[in-house]
């Protein structure tokens, strides 16, 4: 269920923002390498780029103690190699990933990282929270639909109903460090929840590195170290966009305000096709192994430093729960907010949200 960048990091301005964020002009990162996209002085930010988790990612650093280029590109550096272990670790499809190893286990019971153990029974409580519609057992349904080929095809309705027999994450059993999948067939993707636990770790890799302001971007889960100094001295919160659907990121619904926190995006017009004028999107309901169908296009949550990885599971569980159910989940939670932007184009939002909408 991973996306791509769906909240856009805004700057100074919005026009500069959006420029900086994957419009005309802009290089693109090759897979695995890093490149420095905006350093021209000690002073000012230092941007680069990354490709993990089947998206670029982005980190700036605005400032850290004795900043410098040098200084800034090796905490950055620092922290895509977190990344690059913990896509070893957890990615589905790498073979020899603790994920793949319990996939490929035929029932037999598997050793894995703590971490990975951590983040398994994080998204099995978010199972029981939701009542089974946030499931990280849907792999055996992801495995028959393919989002990114040229000439998309709908599944065969018997193998998905085959598929979704095996979508259970009561099946998983951990015990210490041992994951057993009681249903051999069943297949852990931790892609609706990892991405976060990711970003809270790069978060933390930054921080030993004596960063004091940064935005790392992972797709469609931002999260501020700090808050973005000013020229004039001080700091402000930074400005985070969340994208208008179906726009390819080139306009935006609202801004929120965040100092040492995160937001994190799911929506239906991530990766989608379209046949015979109906539209199935990635985002797939655990009980029919289809995309889920509801009133919502796209929810962002905010979260504090150190819960993205829930605001990843939230803002899945959310958009598969629809406007009315997702926001009674959220205002019944301590510490989030929620904005869900709805088919007709109207957003509703949690009590506490406080999106400043753009005007048409």
């Amino acid at each position: 269920m991973g996306s791509r960048a769906l909240a856009l990091l805004l700057g100074l301005s919005l026009a500069g923002s959006l420029a900086a964020c994957g419009t005309k002009g802009e290089s693109t990162a090759e897979a695995g390498s890093t490149e420095t996209t905006q350093t021209p002085s000690a002073a000012d930010p230092v941007t680069k780029q990354s490709y993990y988790f089947d998206t670029v990612c982005q980190i700036t650093v605005y400032d850290m103690d004795d900043m410098t280029q040098e200084n800034a590109e090796m905490a950055i550096q620092a922290a895509f190699e977190k990344c690059a272990y913990y896509e070893k670790l957890l990615s589905k499809t790498k073979e020899g990933s603790d994920i793949w190893n319990v996939n490929h286990a035929e029932g037999a019971p598997t050793e894995c990282d703590p971490e990975t153990i951590s983040i398994i029974e994080k998204g099995i409580s978010y199972g029981d929270l939701t009542d089974g519609k946030f499931d990280i057992t849907i792999g055996t349904c992801e495995d028959l639909w393919d989002f990114h080929s040229d000439d998309p095809k709908v599944p065969d309705a018997d193998a998905l109903a085959e598929a979704v027999k095996h979508v259970d994450y009561k099946n998983i059993e951990v015990d210490g460090n041992t994951v057993t999948m009681k249903d051999p067939d069943c297949e852990i993707d931790l892609g609706g929840i990892a991405k976060g636990y990711i970003a809270d770790r790069t978060a933390e890799v930054l921080r030993d590195q004596g960063v004091t302001s940064a935005i790392i971007s992972l797709g469609g889960n931002i999260e501020c170290v700090g808050a973005k100094p000013q020229d004039a001295g001080g700091t402000r919160p930074f400005t985070i966009g969340i994208e208008t659907p179906y726009s390819d990121m080139t306009k935006i619904v609202g801004t929120v305000q965040i100092t040492n926190g995160t937001a994190v995006t799911s929506g239906v017009y991530e990766r989608y096709f379209t046949v015979d004028g109906k539209e199935y999107h990635h985002i797939l309901d655990p009980k029919t192994g289809y995309p889920v169908d509801t009133d919502t296009l796209g929810v962002t949550i905010i979260g504090a430093e150190g819960t993205s990885a829930d605001c990843d599971a939230l803002s899945t569980s959310c958009l598969i729960l629809g406007s009315e159910k997702g926001k009674e989940l959220i205002e019944s939670l301590d510490g989030y907010e929620a904005a869900f932007i709805l088919r007709d184009d109207s957003i509703v939002e949690t009590s506490g949200m406080n999106l400043t909408e753009m005007k048409s």
